[in-house]
């Protein structure tokens, strides 16, 4: 079972290679890829070392899988050429996302569509997967109507640049600039680049990423995208309308009884999901569980993840877990 991490010198890369150590994933082989001005460089990891190698040199060793976690273009480019050699490629970028015959998967909701025909899979936008992690099984039980969700997102979310210009800031250090303002003791409401239609692609994505999950086309949703100065995780208020009735008590059961979800509302304690407890977990922790007084069949929560990991590297290696233990590649 040899396996490539390609972008494995980024913040998400060095997540899954720390992942697939903490998770006992049954490699044989891992194989750290990166771009040409990466190659020879060397990494930590299972005790030992590893050198990074170039995408081509990748593609000749003909590993079973490849996790791709360094941009849409590289994708687009390199993930046909690994399928090519029989490699099934688990995708991070939004490159593939909403290609229809390319399958976009939460294990936890959605991996029974994989089949063996599928080569190129999609993971799912970070801020997305922890949204309809807790939506699904309000979904499937109430069906939901149309989602307002408005995120908080960390600067690892925009990559090591981000994270730079924050601790940078913060020292009062000159810093090269990821974001069009400061980030420190600010919020910034721009994730992606503008549309024409005043939305961002932070926003579209969770909009379109949604209702191919939760395989409906008629769930509206609109979104608001805001980078803050936090290290974490992301952290989303959503507000959902539902077509049917709920209970409260119900929903905190169903969101409990969840794959992935760990509750945390207890106002009274102040017990509510924060980044910063968030951060090296997988799981997604739902809070702030209440009544929408506001318009019937409503309800408000507040959802935090670390996006690098159940967000990005963790979703990647359990896709991978799965394509393992049913023998789809």
């Amino acid at each position: 079972m040899k396996i490539a991490v390609v972008g494995a010198t980024g913040l998400v890369g060095n997540v899954i290679l720390n992942t697939l150590l903490e998770r006992n994933f049954p490699f044989t082989q891992v194989y750290a890829v990166a771009s040409e001005k990466s190659v020879g460089k060397k990494i930590d990891f299972n005790n030992a070392t590893l050198e990074v190698i170039g995408i081509k040199q990748a593609i000749s060793l003909k590993p079973n899988i490849a996790i791709f976690s360094a941009g849409g273009d590289t994708s687009r480019q390199w993930a046909p050429e690994f399928v090519k050699v029989g490699t099934t490629v688990i995708d991070n970028s939004s490159a593939w996302r909403m290609k229809p015959e390319i399958k976009l998967v939460v294990p936890e909701i959605n991996a029974s569509v994989l089949t063996n025909d599928d080569k190129i899979i999609a993971n799912p936008n970070c801020s997305t997967i922890q949204m309809v992690i807790a939506l699904a099984p309000l979904h499937k039980k109430y069906k939901i109507k149309r989602i307002v969700v408005s995120t908080y997102q960390s600067v690892t979310g925009s990559g090591i640049k981000a994270v730079e210009q924050l601790q940078n800031e913060r020292k009062g250090r000159k810093t090269e600039m990821a974001y069009p303002h400061p980030i420190d003791l600010n919020c910034i409401p721009h994730g992606g680049t503008f549309e024409e239609d005043g939305y961002t692609t932070e926003e579209t994505k969770l909009v379109n990423e949604t209702r191919k999950i939760l395989g409906d086309q008629s769930i509206n949703v609109t979104a608001t995208v805001v980078r803050i100065p936090v290290y974490g995780g992301h952290s989303e208020a959503v507000n959902i309308e539902f077509e049917n009735n709920y209970d409260l008590n119900e929903v905190k059961q169903l969101l409990f009884e969840s794959p992935g979800i760990t509750i945390q509302d207890d106002p009274e304690n102040n017990v509510y999901p924060m980044p910063r407890n968030a951060e090296g977990e997988d799981d997604v922790f739902v809070g702030r569980i209440r009544k929408d007084y506001s318009q019937p069949k409503s309800l408000n929560m507040w959802i935090v993840s670390d996006n690098l990991r159940k967000g990005a590297a963790t979703n990647a290696i359990q896709i991978a877990e799965y394509l393992v233990e049913n023998n789809l590649i």
